[in-house]
């Protein structure tokens, strides 16, 4: 029992290790997804050391019948695979509002609601960073929102994202 709790204490030691990588300074772009009616986000990563970064997420929308922001934070673990490849694990939050429209059912009118909403996220993904100063990523956030105004307090967000590194 001591040797395999040796042997997998060593293998988690192994894998969280430093590697020289290539983690930019600076990146920004878009992450493309679909948590909530967010389908796309400005996204900017700020290099904070060889391993750790920050990333800042803003998506809005604007539909027919509503308007929404929101805001999330990340800080992220960086792990070099191979090559450009890194996969990254973080955690962070964020806060968004929505509001929406006045609106008609057979012809009675009920009045739009708004809520602000405050979340928890974690982050894991995987990323590419070209030769050339191109970055394509593949990231699952699970989001945990804390507001009495939201049905859902649960919000999965598989995402696509590409910036460019400066």
């Amino acid at each position: 029992m001591r040797k395999l709790f040796l042997t997998a204490f060593m293998l988690v030691g192994l894998a969280f290790s430093a590697q020289a990588q290539d983690i930019s300074e600076n990146a920004l772009g878009l992450r493309l997804g679909d948590n909530d009616g967010f389908g796309g986000e400005i996204s900017y990563q700020r290099g904070l050391s060889e391993n750790n970064r920050l990333e800042f997420d803003l998506g809005w929308r604007d539909g027919n019948g509503y308007s929404a922001f929101k805001l999330a934070g990340l800080y992220q673990w960086v792990w070099n695979i191979e090559g450009g490849f890194n996969w990254y694990a973080g955690v962070g939050g964020g806060i968004g509002s929505w509001k929406s429209k006045d609106f008609y059912i057979n012809g009675e009118k009920y009045k739009g609601d708004s809520n602000t909403v405050v979340f928890a996220a974690g982050d894991i993904g995987i990323e590419y960073n070209f030769d050339i100063p191109l970055q394509l990523s593949l990231d699952f956030r699970p989001e945990f929102y804390f507001s009495d105004g939201v049905n859902d307090d649960f919000g999965p967000d598989i995402a696509l994202g590409i910036r460019y590194r400066f």
